[in-house]
């Protein structure tokens, strides 16, 4: 999987490329899709330095076993600048995809999709440059929603403005929601759904748990 050549080194280089690369996001899934492997992609970074660690875990969506992991050290040149994440993450989650054994059906990004000030954040546009299904799971929201009920599945439309970009979930009951947004090739119904069937008993998918404590590991072991 490789980067486009003009690979942005600047924000504002970075931001033309997103305003560009928005229009590419297909809200449709594929013909009778049915998921049967969602890979769960995460960076952990290094406090008071430039190292991170880019991970990707493949489970089994039915029994939610393991099927496939990768990690990837790395560092990062490009600024903390909001919205813009998907620059210092992108080139070692790419990495990390292109040294699994598997091809996972679906993409569980710790980061917004299309719920972004320019509709292209890091899930979409890792669903666009690898043409594979991605969701976007963030723990906070980019844009305003009203609480959801108490109850695991319940829901509320997460906004930006006047458009509907995603939505508030419950997937506990009486737990923080998450905020879903697709990133590419998904719609909104189907990508609730599996973040739900991903998470049977915690906050976060067990995609994004994996993850998260693979790429932890791995700056400790450096």
């Amino acid at each position: 999987m490789n980067l486009i050549d003009d690979w942005p080194s600047t924000p504002e280089q970075a931001i033309e490329l997103q305003i560009r690369m928005a229009p590419l996001v297909d809200p449709r899934p594929p013909a009778d899709f049915r998921p049967r492997t969602a890979a769960g992609l995460d960076v952990a970074y290094d406090e008071g330095s430039d190292r991170l660690a880019a991970a990707v875990v493949v489970l089994d969506i039915g029994s939610l076993e393991t099927v496939d992991r990768a990690v990837v050290p790395g560092v990062t040149d490009f600024p903390y600048v909001p919205g813009l994440f998907a620059f210092r993450e992108l080139p070692a989650l790419l990495a990390a995809l292109d040294r699994l054994t598997v091809s996972p059906d679906l993409l569980i990004c710790d980061g917004q999709g299309v719920a972004h000030p320019r509709r292209f954040g890091l899930a979409s546009h890792l669903g666009v440059v690898t043409g594979l299904p991605s969701v976007g799971v963030a723990k906070t929201p980019m844009g305003h929603y009203d609480p959801p009920g108490p109850e695991r599945g319940d829901w509320t439309p997460l906004r930006d403005g006047d458009d509907v970009v995603g939505r508030a979930l419950r997937t506990q009951r009486e737990v923080k929601p998450l905020f879903v947004s697709i990133g590419h090739r998904i719609d909104l119904d189907t990508a609730c759904a599996q973040v739900l069937r991903l998470a049977p008993k915690y906050r976060q998918p067990e995609t994004t748990r994996r993850a998260d404590r693979l790429c932890r590991d791995a700056l400790l072991d450096r």
